[in-house]
């Protein structure tokens, strides 16, 4: 009998730290944990020192959590008019007030900021730029870039400089890719949902243009993307595994822009939006290891 009266009070908290972890965006939030820790075993050699290695991705994924926390908190009201994200936590209500998760997002900032000091000056300097950035990335007034790419850049940056404490071109390169995936990213969803964006009141790049006009920047994006994962190769240690995934990677998202650019559909860039998350940062990045690993 005890156990069926607890049962109620166990599903309310299980829900709750639910709708807490969401609110931290755990997948976005792991993706960006996995391209820290692939940089820096690409740092090492494949062969970093395993508790600086640890420290490192323990410090990435409680800065990319509260830092998505912090956004989720100041983009609740426009998520709150828009189909695609109206369920989240915060604009749904499910955790109310929603100054509620401010401590816990906080929290792991802090925590993280601590740690990258530990680990480095520069991955605290770059870890607080990051941070910055993610915190001021918002629906309302700003588009992916520059904000999106300091943000996305900052978890290649920490897990690089914690196992070389050393800017160098590898780093370059690993930066670069990320600065132009970001755009395509960020900008094939919104084209995708470019209906729902426009009725919450967002106005600027690319909502702001025709889709016919805004698809072929993302074709343009695909190219600079694969133009510079075959660069990465071209400055940096990695081998033929990686060159060819690159290659095939590349062309794909290269095929799929162009179906985009054919079709002119806008709902056809979600194919795009999908395709750049883990099939191609995921699976390249996951390459850089795999090569080192195996040459």
């Amino acid at each position: 009998m005890s156990v069926f009266l607890e049962y109620p009070f166990v599903e309310r908290w299980s829900g709750a730290i639910r709708n807490y972890i969401e609110v931290l965006k755990p997948r976005e939030t792991i993706l960006l944990t996995f391209t820290g820790l692939c940089a820096a075993l690409v740092a090492g050699g494949g062969q970093p020192q395993i508790a600086t290695l640890l420290l490192a991705m323990l410090a990435i994924l409680l800065g990319s959590g509260g830092a998505n926390g912090l956004t989720n908190y100041l983009d609740r009201e426009v998520d709150a008019k828009m189909q695609r994200t109206r369920h989240r936590p915060l604009p749904s209500k499910k955790i109310f007030p929603a100054e509620k998760m401010l401590p816990l997002a906080i929290t792991l900032v802090v925590i993280a900021l601590v740690i990258a000091w530990f680990l480095h000056p520069l991955c605290f300097l770059f870890g607080l730029l990051g941070i910055i950035a993610a915190s001021t990335w918002r629906k309302r007034i700003t588009c992916a870039f520059p904000q999106g790419a300091i943000a996305g850049c900052a978890p290649v940056l920490i897990g690089y400089l914690a196992i070389s404490h050393q800017l160098e071109l590898t780093l370059l390169f690993l930066c670069v890719l990320i600065m132009v995936w970001i755009p395509l990213h960020v900008w094939s969803v919104m084209i995708a949902n470019r209906a729902d964006y426009r009725q919450a009141g967002i106005t600027y790049f690319p909502i702001s243009w025709e889709v016919k006009d805004t698809i072929k920047v993302l074709l343009g994006l695909a190219v600079l993307l694969y133009g510079s994962s075959i660069a990465l190769y071209r400055f940096s240690d990695l081998g033929m595994l990686y060159l060819v995934v690159a290659n095939i990677l590349g062309i794909l998202m290269i095929l799929a822009a162009a179906r985009l650019v054919l079709s002119g559909v806008s709902h056809d860039a979600w194919r795009v939006y999908k395709l750049t998350a883990f099939p191609f940062l995921g699976i390249l990045f996951l390459t850089m290891v795999l090569d080192l690993w195996l040459i």
